[in-house]
C-alpha cells in the first residue's frame, strides 16, 4: 500500500509511518511500551506499507513532535497553559485537537487507585458490601489481584459475585464514579474518569484460572445449580489452546486426526499464534508428511490478526472440549492429579 496523504489517516497508519521513519532501534524501544494488540496491528500495518511519500512522512513526524511538545507544556503548567501556548503557535482548532488527544491518552481508568493496594486490604474493606458492588470493583482489577480477593471471600458470597461478573456488560459512568468516590475515601486514594465494557465471562475465566481448585469448584458447582447455561459457557473457556500440551500424545493425535470442526488451514493459523513449546508438541504428534506441509504453509502465510488466530484456536479447543465431554479424551489441570469433567 502506498501512502500519499495524511488526510483521514488512522492512528495505526500514522504509528506505522512514524516507526518506519524512526528506524528499527528507536522503534524497538517504543514497542516495549505498547499493548500486545497494538503491536500486532501496527506490525501488520507496517508490513502492508510499501511506499510513503516524503511529505507524508514529514507531516506525521511534525504531528508527533507537536504532541510531544504539548505533553511537555501540560507537565509544566497543566492543560490550560498548554492550550494557550499551542493556540498561539498552531491556532485554536489544532491546539484543541492535540490537547483533547492527550487528555484521552492520560485519563485514568476506573478504580486505578486500587491496583497498588494489597488484595487482603481490599477484601477486608469490601467483603461486607453488596455482591454487585464487589463484582463491579473486581472487574476493574487485574485478574491476579481479583483472584486473591476471591480466595478470601466467604464461600457463600464467591459464587454470587462470580455470577454477577459473568453477566455484567456495561456500567453507568455515574454509578461507577459514585461507587469509586465512596471506596476512594475508604482507601484514602485518588480519582476516576473512564467508562467502558467490563466484566463478562472472559473476565471471570481469567480470575478462575488463578484461584485454587476448591474455590473454583465451589463457584462452578453453585452456578451449576443456579444457572446451568452460564456454568457451561464458563467451563468452555477454562481450557485454552495453549493447554493442548496437557493432553497425552494419543489424545492429541485423536484431536488432530479429526476432520469435523476445523480444517488444516485453521490448524496452520492456530499454530502460528502459539508458543514454540506448543508447536513442537503438535508437530511431534502428527505424521512427518503432514508436519512438513504445515511448516511450509506457516512460512508462506502473512501476518494474521489476533482475532483470526483466536477464532482458529477456539475451533480446535471446541473439538477438544467435545471429545473430553464424550469421554474420548481427558486433560489435567495444575498438578495433574485431577481429571476435569
Amino acid at each position: 500500500m502506498a501512502v500519499t496523504s495524511i488526510e483521514e489517516m488512522t492512528g495505526k497508519e500514522k504509528a506505522a509511518i512514524l516507526l518506519l521513519a524512526l528506524g528499527p532501534e528507536r522503534s524497538a524501544q517504543i514497542y516495549k511500551h505498547l499493548r500486545e494488540e497494538d503491536i500486532e496491528e501496527i506490525t501488520i500495518q507496517i508490513s502492508n506499507t510499501k511506499m510513503v511519500m516524503p511529505e507524508v512522512k514529514e507531516s506525521v513526524l511534525e504531528e508527533f513532535y507537536q504532541v510531544c511538545i504539548a505533553q511537555q507544556y501540560i507537565t509544566e503548567g497543566g492543560y490550560n497553559y498548554a492550550r494557550q501556548i499551542l493556540e498561539r503557535a498552531l491556532g485554536e482548532e489544532k491546539a484543541a485537537e492535540i490537547v483533547k488527544k492527550l487528555m484521552i491518552a492520560v485519563s485514568k481508568k476506573p478504580f486505578e487507585f486500587a491496583l497498588k493496594i494489597d488484595a487482603t486490604q481490599i477484601r477486608t474493606n469490601i467483603e461486607g458490601e453488596h455482591p454487585q458492588v464487589i463484582a463491579l470493583m473486581l472487574s476493574h482489577l487485574k485478574p491476579q489481584q481479583a483472584a486473591q480477593v476471591f480466595i478470601n471471600l466467604p464461600q457463600e458470597k464467591q459464587a454470587e459475585v462470580a455470577k454477577r461478573i459473568a453477566i455484567m456488560d456495561r456500567a453507568s459512568p455515574d454509578v461507577v464514579k459514585k461507587l469509586e468516590a465512596e471506596l476512594e475515601k475508604r482507601f484514602s486514594k485518588l480519582m476516576l474518569e473512564d467508562y467502558g465494557e467490563i466484566g463478562g465471562i472472559d473476565s471471570l475465566v481469567d480470575i478462575l484460572n488463578l484461584v485454587d481448585r476448591s474455590t473454583e469448584k465451589n463457584i462452578l458447582d453453585t452456578l451449576d445449580a443456579e444457572d446451568a447455561e452460564l456454568a457451561v459457557e464458563i467451563r468452555k473457556k477454562m481450557f485454552v489452546f495453549e493447554d493442548i500440551i496437557k493432553l497425552t500424545g494419543r489424545d492429541v493425535q485423536n484431536v488432530l486426526m479429526s476432520r469435523d470442526g476445523f480444517t488444516d488451514d485453521d490448524l496452520v493459523i492456530a499454530i502460528k499464534g502459539s508458543s514454540e513449546e506448543v508447536k513442537r508438541f503438535i508437530f511431534a504428534n502428527m505424521t512427518t508428511r503432514r508436519a512438513d506441509i504445515i511448516r511450509e504453509e506457516l512460512e508462506t502465510i502473512g501476518p494474521k490478526l489476533k482475532s483470526a488466530i483466536e477464532d482458529a484456536q477456539q475451533k480446535i479447543v471446541n473439538v477438544i472440549r467435545a471429545k473430553q465431554e464424550s469421554g474420548e479424551i481427558y486433560f489435567q489441570r495444575g498438578g495433574g492429579d485431577e481429571v476435569v469433567n
